[in-house]
């Protein structure tokens, strides 16, 4: 019996998926899916293929959709918010996602403090943090990209090993024009 986990990841066409995954939060009213996701898998997808990651697109972009689908945007609680990548990752077990497909979820942040994170996780890590920082929030305005950029090398990841900022830092700076 397929699983929705392989459901979705048989899917090739981005947009194919993405309405999978809206029609899992038309299902289930508990499922975190807006326009923010989009843009974070968006921004990783372009990563991917503009860069020419040896990763496997398909996965990352599966996890950039779904990672967060535990995540209340209400909470103002920090145990919650540091908790919901491992409630996503708990969810997406149930749904036949592999043990590494939830780790790279899980990964997304730090507050696990594993050191043998998945590459696949610093893509996630790169695209939610500048994501989370250009867009406009109710408490502030969106950062421009180039300090969206200067907060993730000199603050949200200082000091952190993510193998892929440089290459992110490289891309956005070709793609700002785009992007902006």
């Amino acid at each position: 019996m397929e699983t929705f986990a392989d459901y979705i990841l048989s899917e090739d066409d981005f947009i194919k998926k993405m309405e999978i995954v809206y029609y899992l939060q038309k299902r289930q009213n508990d499922i975190f899916f807006d326009n923010s996701v989009i843009l974070k898998a968006e921004i990783a997808r372009l990563f991917i293929e503009t860069m020419n990651l040896d990763v496997d697109k398909n996965l990352v972009l599966t996890a950039c959709l779904l990672y967060a689908c535990k995540k209340n945007i209400m909470s103002h609680d920090l145990e919650k918010i540091k908790r919901y990548a491992i409630d996503g990752a708990q969810y997406l077990e149930t749904l036949g996602f592999s043990k590494r497909f939830c780790k790279i979820c899980t990964e997304v942040n730090r507050y696990l403090g594993d050191e043998n994170r998945e590459k696949e996780s610093d893509i996630l890590e790169l695209v939610d943090n500048f994501g989370g920082l250009v867009l406009d929030r109710p408490e502030r305005k969106g950062y421009p990209i180039d300090e969206a950029m200067n907060l993730i090398e000199n603050r949200n990841l200082k000091g952190k090993n993510n193998r892929y900022l440089d290459k992110f830092k490289e891309f956005m700076y070709k793609k700002e024009g785009a992007l902006a």
